[in-house]
């Protein structure tokens, strides 16, 4: 799914020009669940901004589903991400102004689908986190653990095959934070490609590989299990 090859990301202003990414290569298959480690500064969120099209590589090879897309326009990274990622943040994300279906409806408002497939497919995505009893409130009525979840609901609403998640239960205690990893699984084992970046060995633990980074490229990868994915 994922072929990255000697990606470089450069960051210059007038005085100083900064290397976030070094000849960084990444290969991920259909299906896998990858944690990607490493101190703060490594390169990891860069990476992962790059992955999720919402940046563009200075150098190198980045390749989704066989398609070389590290020098797309913003309209076609866009049209490409819509269909394809969603995402889950350490902070949420959620629109406080909006109700927990309508936060979970957005991508598909955003991808034009009919009012009435929107529903049936946020009633069944929110049906997957357990928080259809939650559909009419906002998210300061929910705690953090349900937050995430809706925020997890998004992420898969559109039938995504990539979520991207950025410390997922970075913002959570240590209950809900296992709970919410434990929901990531069980979307890898029903078939959805998840990769990671963590700070947390026992989160990067759910995985089936951990690559470690530093100076914006891999240095080592662990190897933890077998894809957990049976095709029915």
């Amino acid at each position: 799914m994922i072929n990255i090859t000697d990606l470089e990301k450069v960051y210059r202003t007038d005085t100083v020009e900064t290397l976030a990414l070094n000849k960084m290569s990444l290969h991920v298959r259909e299906h896998e669940f990858v944690a990607i480690m490493g101190p703060s500064g490594c390169g990891k969120s860069t990476l992962l901004n790059i992955i999720g099209m919402l940046d563009q590589p200075t150098a190198g090879s980045y390749q989704f589903n066989g398609i070389e897309v590290g020098k797309f326009n913003e309209n076609k990274r866009s049209d490409l991400r819509k269909a394809n990622i969603g995402f889950v943040f350490q902070s949420f994300n959620l629109i406080d102004e909006l109700t927990v279906f309508e936060n979970v409806e957005l991508p598909l408002v955003y991808n034009n689908v009919k009012a009435s497939v929107r529903k049936e497919l946020v009633e069944k995505a929110l049906d997957s986190v357990q928080m259809m009893h939650r559909r009419k409130h906002f998210p300061s009525q929910l705690s953090g653990g349900q937050q995430q979840r809706v925020a997890v609901a998004r992420a898969v609403v559109n039938n995504s095959k990539l979520i991207l998640a950025d410390e997922p239960p970075g913002n959570l205690d240590s209950k809900n934070g296992a709970e919410v990893m434990q929901l990531l699984s069980g979307l890898n084992e029903a078939g959805t490609t998840i990769i990671m970046v963590t700070h947390s060995e026992y989160d990067a633990r759910f995985s089936q590989r951990i690559v470690h980074m530093l100076d914006g490229k891999t240095v080592t990868e662990n190897f933890l299990r077998e894809l957990a994915y049976v095709p029915k």
